[in-house]
């Protein structure tokens, strides 16, 4: 199950990862002896998303494992700009691998580690949407049918940012890259295309799927640290918003994020064994306009002649999902479009 949601109520202080709570509730990056996994220096953009659930998640895990763990990177952005020759910013024992083979690189470090009796080192991959949808998805496939002692992490920023904003099997429809351009009647990506990862991943029944963003420190870090304490093959999908690619404020990363799942566009949920077991349940059902508008890769949808038929299928997305996931919860509150923050 979900991890029960923590209170805030000092809501516009400054306190960081609200230390005020008891130690155990409290999250890893409150804590001054945390690994920094991946540390300052790299050249991420500003507001990068993907920096900061690599960070969460692998911080996370080292606690997890007491410190025993290595970490296999596919190319892409993340090994990009953490990684510059000859320089690095991980602090943790961290091989690059191919762009597709991650899962594959993984399984045999995992198998090596067995071999040699160390079964108290843990194996983490990890990659973005391209390395993990499309590209590297017969290795992941495989490990997941091995039932490999892995998780896998998926950094989901919906394209291929490192090379220049290109559609991956992750970006979602109506959204403008430079191969799926704003023009023609259904401008963006193609409706029906792509592919859903974690429902794929939860077809192969393995031990544990899992969602989440980077706008919920809490439930990120607890679902990384219960794959954790299982073996076999485990899948976390993360939601990590790209400023650059996406077109949003670097300052709100963190927002965008969190509408994603209060419009019910990114469901939030946890799988054992190819079934649900929980939801982080929606407490402002927002429309899904308050999350497109803030985005420059659907600035094709408003302006002089907005697109409403097509908000309007986008936004049938999001109903379906609340639907199929039961996402809303008992004291769940409706944003009015007209009411609703910008």
């Amino acid at each position: 199950m979900t991890a029960p949601p923590v209170r805030f109520y000092q809501v516009g202080s400054f306190a960081v990862g609200n230390r005020l709570l008891p130690d155990d509730d409290q999250t890893v990056q409150s804590d001054p002896n945390r690994t920094n996994s991946l540390d300052s220096g790299h050249r991420a953009c500003q507001g990068c998303g993907e920096a900061l659930g690599a960070r969460y998640a692998l911080d996370a895990a080292m606690r997890a494992s007491e410190a025993r763990l290595v970490a296999v990177n596919a190319t892409g952005c993340l090994e990009v700009f953490s990684t510059p020759y000859p320089e690095t910013s991980w602090r943790i024992p961290w091989l690059h691998s191919l762009f597709g083979n991650a899962p594959a690189v993984a399984t045999g470090v995992a198998a090596a580690l067995k071999v040699k009796g160390r079964s108290d080192v843990r194996v983490v991959a990890q990659a973005g949407d391209g390395g993990t949808v499309d590209i590297g998805f017969g290795c992941l496939s495989g490990m997941f049918e091995r039932n490999d002692d892995v998780l896998f992490i998926c950094y989901d920023n919906e394209a291929y940012m490192n090379t220049g904003v290109q559609r991956s099997g992750a970006t979602p429809p109506a959204a403008r890259t430079a191969t799926t351009e704003a023009i023609g009647e259904e401008p963006g990506n193609v409706f029906g295309q792509g592919k859903n990862l974690p429902r794929l991943a939860m077809a192969h029944e393995i031990t544990y799927v899992a969602t989440a963003t980077v706008a919920d420190l809490h439930d990120l870090e607890e679902k990384v640290e219960r794959a954790m304490r299982l073996h076999g093959a485990r899948y976390l999908h993360v939601l990590v918003p790209c400023p650059l690619g996406w077109g949003s404020a670097s300052c709100d990363t963190i927002r965008v994020a969190r509408l994603a799942k209060e419009t019910g566009l990114f469901p939030v949920f946890e799988a054992v064994h190819g079934k649900v077991t929980g939801v982080s349940a929606i407490r402002h059902r927002t429309p899904v306009e308050e999350y497109l508008s803030i985005q420059t890769r659907y600035a094709h949808l408003f302006g002089e002649r907005p697109r409403t038929d097509i908000i309007s299928r986008i936004q049938s997305i999001a109903d379906r999902n609340i639907a199929e996931y039961q996402l809303l919860a008992d004291d769940a509150i409706t944003v009015e479009p007209e009411k609703a923050e910008t």
